[in-house]
């Protein structure tokens, strides 16, 4: 059942368990994601990407994402990942999306501010719920990142000027009226290299300063421990793409090596890949979700 932002996050706020959103930027990873929460019952997100659009883009994959949220059995929201783009943030949810991020972290706050302040008033017009992001990621990773505000931390004097200030998220959601908030504590998107240091006590005190749902961009390379903390600390939505797209990869290459002679056709490359997704994102919906299960 298609859900918006706003109330598939205040269900997992009250429940005190995380809600995974899951990029997916072709039909199989669509359907894998839906088949995973059906099949432990928990609800989700999913996602489509700005950066994707070289993938797919929003006007064909968003009709349907849609379409599967309506027919889904759990409860679904459909978002706009790190939508840098005013116009394309509208499209969506002209499109049916129930969920917008707008991305301009990387932007001088009081610009930040104007521009999340504006989407809030159109979204909210219509009943969409609107995610911002303040704070910086730390580039620490390689490849697959789906976000646009990952940063060389050397641009920085120390990582404490990349997180989020709790004081300023204060003011920020104050201003905007933004329905949740991505924070910045430490994590980055893509592959990690080295096991990732989290301020995880800086959502708690984020939290302290304004009680909204919060958000995890870069969850890849965290612990399941890591991501149990961050819960209980105030993490409710939690962005997952790089390791179940590397999921789906690792089925096929293991499907191949086991054919080995044998004739493999499109389709097998496909229900491998398709496999591998549903199987990795299962296991993140189980940490994330755990309380309800």
């Amino acid at each position: 059942m298609l859900v918006t932002l706003t109330e598939i996050l205040a269900e997992a706020k009250k429940g005190k368990y995380a809600v995974g959103a899951f990029n997916v930027p072709n039909l199989e990873s669509l359907e894998a994601t839906i088949a995973a929460a059906e099949e432990l019952n928990v609800p989700v997100i999913i996602q489509h990407a700005e950066v994707h659009e070289d993938m797919i883009h929003l006007e064909e994959i968003g009709p349907i994402m849609v379409d599967a949220a309506k027919r889904a059995k759990v409860p679904v929201c459909v978002h706009y990942d790190h939508g840098a783009t005013f116009d394309l943030c509208v499209k969506a949810i002209q499109l049916g999306f129930t969920g917008i991020m707008n991305d301009a972290s990387t932007k001088p706050y009081e610009d930040n501010v104007r521009e999340t302040a504006e989407l809030v008033k159109i979204a909210h017009a219509v009943g969409v719920g609107v995610e911002a992001e303040l704070g910086q990621m730390f580039n620490s990773s390689v490849g697959g990142g789906e976000g646009r505000s990952a940063v060389q931390l050397e641009n920085f004097a120390s990582e404490d000027d990349c997180y989020t200030n709790p004081l300023q998220a204060k003011d920020f959601v104050e201003r905007t009226g933004v329905d949740c908030l991505a924070i910045a504590f430490g994590t980055s998107h893509g592959v990690y290299l080295t096991k990732p240091v989290l301020d995880l006590n800086r959502i708690a005190q984020i939290k302290e300063a304004i009680d909204i749902p919060f958000v995890m961009h870069g969850g890849s390379g965290v612990s399941d421990e890591d991501f149990k903390v961050a819960i209980n600390n105030g993490i409710c939505k939690i962005n997952y793409y790089t390791y179940g797209a590397m999921a789906g990869a690792e089925a096929v290459r293991k499907m191949m090596e086991e054919k080995g002679d044998q004739k493999v056709f499109y389709h097998d490359i496909v229900a491998a890949g398709k496999e591998g997704i549903k199987e990795n994102v299962k296991h993140a919906m189980e940490v994330f979700c755990s309380p309800i299960l």
